[in-house]
């Protein structure tokens, strides 16, 4: 199960760096992407710190 999540996650993180490399490219929704890719970020840390201890 770890092993998943840990994908899951990874995929996740890698995704909101993708989001934050094309930020520059999408037209009329810069800040939206960026702050998608930032948030993307911010989940795929917060998914194994905060949340996968409490089910342990």
């Amino acid at each position: 199960m770890k092993v998943i999540m840990f994908l899951i996650c990874f995929a996740i993180f890698l995704l909101g760096f993708y989001l934050m490399s094309i930020a520059d490219v999408v037209t009329g929704g810069e800040a939206i992407t960026f702050i998608g890719g930032i948030l993307a970020v911010a989940l795929s840390i917060a998914i194994p710190v905060h949340i996968l201890p409490k089910f342990d």
